[in-house]
């Protein structure tokens, strides 16, 4: 059974002694909770921060971005053995913000997923289509678009990412930031394509790797999106700055993952 992951991207937010606030209370808010990994991506100035408050703590935490350089002349870029050296375990790879923003695409992305896998970082892969391709009826042509470029890489690369236990999250996005969270069933159905693009390759990982929803996730649609089979937990924005919301989600989540194992 894949053990859900929730992961909280706190994005352009923070100071420190909030931070600090919000990071002790979400730790002793989470700490009974076993049957979900959870886990923080902070912006870098703050990867130090999360590091010191939540060491032996269960909590994984990590990065929003990464290079895809190693090193050199590359002014303001963070490379991944950079990330490592916070103890960072995950880093969000391909964040549609990034695409849009700053015009990245899902051929930086897998060289991305790379680096990172080479610093020992489990990269959360992100893909999704835009309302207009939405509306179009061409989100499952986008998917396998994004999920092309990473499965067209040599076999070698691709066992080293898989064997580190890659993360895809689905956001649609469409429904990121929004307040509309993409419809449980229709959530259910894009994770089952995603999961038989990857079958594709590797029918093995394809039935381990967790796939994980993005999309305003909120306490009201937490418990219908995790009681979807192949929904394995949730890439959590705006309701992750919030430690009673995003503790509830994560309950919710360990809660459907007890259910599910009775199955």
């Amino acid at each position: 059974m894949r053990k859900p992951l929730v992961v909280g991207n706190w994005k352009l937010n923070g100071r420190l002694a909030e931070n600090k606030n919000r990071i002790l209370a979400l730790a002793e808010a989470v700490k009974n909770i076993t049957q979900v990994e959870v886990g923080l991506c902070l912006p870098y100035v703050y990867l130090f921060q999360a590091q010191q408050l939540l060491a032996n703590t269960g909590m994984l935490w990590g990065a929003q971005n990464v290079s895809q350089f190693v090193q050199g002349a590359y002014t303001a870029c963070i490379s991944a053995e950079m990330l490592a050296e916070f103890g960072c375990h995950l880093v969000i790879v391909g964040h549609s913000e990034r695409r849009h923003y700053t015009a990245e695409n899902s051929q930086k992305a897998v060289i991305r997923i790379q680096r990172a896998v080479d610093a020992g970082i489990t990269p959360i892969y992100c893909i999704g289509e835009t309302q207009a391709e939405h509306a179009a009826g061409v989100a499952k042509k986008v998917i396998a678009a994004q999920l092309s470029a990473l499965l067209g890489l040599d076999e070698l690369s691709l066992q080293k990412i898989f064997a580190l236990g890659l993360v895809v999250a689905y956001e649609p996005v469409w429904a990121i930031g929004t307040g509309q969270a993409a419809i449980p069933a229709f959530v259910q159905e894009m994770h089952v394509f995603i999961r038989r693009l990857l079958a594709q390759y590797d029918s093995h990982f394809a039935a381990n790797v967790r796939i994980i929803y993005g999309g305003s996730v909120s306490l009201d649609n937490a418990q219908s999106l995790f009681a979807m089979p192949d929904v394995d937990g949730a890439l959590v924005g705006r309701a992750s700055l919030n430690v009673d919301t995003f503790a509830g989600i994560c309950a919710i989540a360990s809660q459907q993952a007890v259910v599910q194992s009775h199955v």
